[in-house]
């Protein structure tokens, strides 16, 4: 018998606004650009997406954030 294998890491709306580092209205606001990816499922706590689309998301679409220099 084989491993049985989902569709990848879920991640939920929490996530994903440390993901992006923001807060709960700016989430709003970038989930409805159209290029922001579809939830993977509605479920009836709230939306769960694909982490690898998410993370693709931020990758193609959110400029790096300057990096804290201390100097």
């Amino acid at each position: 018998m084989g491993k049985e294998t989902g569709p990848g890491e879920l991640v939920a709306a929490g996530e994903i606004l440390k993901m992006l580092g923001v807060g709960r209205s700016r989430f709003r606001e970038i989930r409805r650009h159209p290029a922001f990816p579809a939830p993977y499922q509605e479920l009836s706590v709230g939306a769960v997406w694909l982490k690898r689309d998410v993370e693709r998301y931020i990758r193609e679409h959110r400029p790096p954030r300057p990096a804290d220099d201390d100097e």
